[in-house]
């Protein structure tokens, strides 16, 4: 019996080592024309097969002609991620920041991907990145050199302007609509992949820095940090009762709040303004990890018992996340009874079957979906419907929510970015019909009147072997604006600087600190 064990792992090495190596080698391949044109008709074909509303921000004949275009620009063989860079502006034409093409990247072995992190931590992960008035700057240190000073602008890298390359990767993909912000705000961050991808991931960087007027050239090396020691031998230690206590409770935090331990921090936090109870501020990072529930449930109720007149919700760079999640938090905002989403429009049945059901997962797992398969198409014929136009819809969270018993019934301030994308601008976009809330920030970077998302498939092109993520559901919050194609718009614009950042002043939130204190004095006159 271990023999067969032995056998089979030493198998799926193999196989593994030859994927790897068969993916590695096709970056480098040159990919005959004619393969590449079925490659771009194919995923014109999955667009029109899976995408609602296809034609929302662009016009059938003016997509249709730059998918024929790009064929005609086609004529010699290219590598997988030089035709990434012809199709994937034309997917983002689409103007659906959940729609997109994945660049060719290189892939490494298990054995190859743990020899890295033996070897420490790398020369870009060293350092925190931000993009401000079109420069990026180092806003975190965490190199083993100390003497590169934060806010120095990064001219360079191993002779590679960071502006050049962010300007040509945003034609890569798109935000919801029209706004900008989505990218300003994400840019920073994104510069490392898009070099990763252009030159592969690297032992050693040459940074040139540019700090007041003086400019220099660092390496940084890839390095095990100090205190990864000699490991002393472990002493054990009586565990008291109020020990154990204390483990089960941080554990229990760290499943309901949803713990990052790359970051160290936790996906959802409640505190209150010290010394003033009556300000209870919630920051919610992502709408997916963590067992939200138990969350809101135990915050709201000690919001409540605090007697908080004033919350501030901080949407700001949360990307999106559980549509179950917004709808729960929602109940505890809502002015009235709600209903929160419209239909969503879909393709067809089918688009949901084929689309996203049946799409991915191991030769097992498709065995236990073609079983249940009937199910599925059971429900679907009671939920998806065709209206008089043709259209297919979908009810998903239409019909009227009650309101939670704890709900909060005083001022409401939301914080918003460029960051502030997908399920965070659903719930934006509900929460700024009602007269209790106020936002500030800047324009979110997913849509006010709703997104292309619910299930998002990844079909890989048949040729070429890159990947296309497509969204197949058009969910669309219940109360809109009649302003096409941009995202929540803040009553009170206010962007942070890089002075702000380095200093970690918080400009947006000292702003409502202020405004809260003015309506105190305001109503305590009278």
């Amino acid at each position: 019996m271990r023999k067969i064990i032995l056998f089979v792992f030493i198998l799926l090495f193999f196989v593994q080592c030859s994927s790897v190596k068969k993916h590695n080698n096709h970056l480098m391949a040159l990919i005959p024309v004619d393969q590449l044109k079925s490659d771009v008709d194919f995923t014109y074909t999955k667009l029109k097969n899976l995408h609602p509303n296809l034609y929302w921000y662009i016009s059938k004949s003016a997509l249709d002609f730059k998918f024929d275009s790009i064929k005609s620009t086609i004529t010699q063989p290219i590598t997988p991620l030089a035709f990434y860079k012809k199709l994937s502006p034309v997917v983002a034409a689409v103007r659906q920041g959940h729609t997109y093409l994945y660049p060719a990247s290189k892939r490494m072995t298990k054995k190859e991907t743990k020899a890295l992190v033996k070897k420490g931590i790398g020369p870009f992960s060293q350092f925190d990145f931000d993009f401000f008035d079109n420069k990026l700057y180092v806003v975190n240190n965490k190199s083993y050199d100390k003497k590169i000073q934060l806010g120095s602008e990064v001219i360079a890298v191993n002779g590679t302007k960071p502006l050049d390359l962010i300007q040509e990767y945003n034609r890569y993909y798109s935000s919801d609509g029209y706004n900008t912000t989505l990218k300003t705000a994400t840019s920073g961050k994104r510069f490392t992949s898009y070099f990763t991808v252009e030159n592969g991931i690297k032992d050693s960087l040459t940074y040139t820095l540019k700090y007041n007027d003086s400019v220099q050239f660092i390496t940084i090396r890839r390095y095990k940090e100090d205190s990864i020691k000699k490991q002393e031998p472990k002493v054990r230690k009586r565990v008291s009762s109020l020990d154990r206590a204390k483990s089960r409770e941080t554990r229990r935090k760290k499943r309901v709040n949803g713990y990052n331990p790359d970051l160290k921090n936790y996906n959802r936090n409640l505190h209150f303004m010290e010394k003033d109870s009556s300000v209870a501020i919630m920051k919610i990072r992502s709408f997916n990890k963590g067992d939200f529930r138990p969350f809101y449930k135990e915050s709201f109720r000690k919001i409540d018992n605090y007697k908080s007149k004033t919350l501030i919700l901080d949407l700001r760079d949360n990307g999106g996340g559980r549509l179950n999640e917004i709808v729960d938090l929602y109940s505890y905002l809502a002015d009235s009874t709600f209903v929160f989403l419209d239909k969503s429009e879909v393709v067809s049945r089918s688009s949901l079957m084929k689309g996203a059901y049946f799409n991915g997962g191991s030769f097992g797992l498709k065995v236990l979906k073609a079983i249940y398969a009937p199910l599925l198409y059971s429900y679907l014929l009671l939920t998806v419907h065709k209206d008089d136009t043709g259209k297919n819809w979908c009810a998903t969270h239409t019909r009227d929510h009650k309101l939670n018993a704890n709900r909060f019934q005083g001022r409401i301030y939301v914080l918003i970015n460029g960051g502030s994308f997908s399920a965070s601008s659903l719930i934006s976009s509900n929460l700024k019909s009602s007269k209790r809330v106020t936002f500030v920030g800047d324009e979110t970077g997913g849509a006010f009147n709703g997104t292309v998302a619910g299930f998002t498939p990844v079909l890989k092109l048949p040729n070429s072997k890159l990947k296309i993520r497509i969204g197949i559901m058009m969910m669309a919050p219940h109360h809109k604006t009649k302003i096409k194609g941009h995202g929540i718009f803040p009553d009170k614009e206010i962007s942070s600087t890089l002075e702000d950042r380095l200093k970690e002043n918080d400009p947006e939130l000292n702003w409502i600190l202020k405004d809260i204190k003015k309506e105190f004095l305001k109503s305590d006159s009278q």
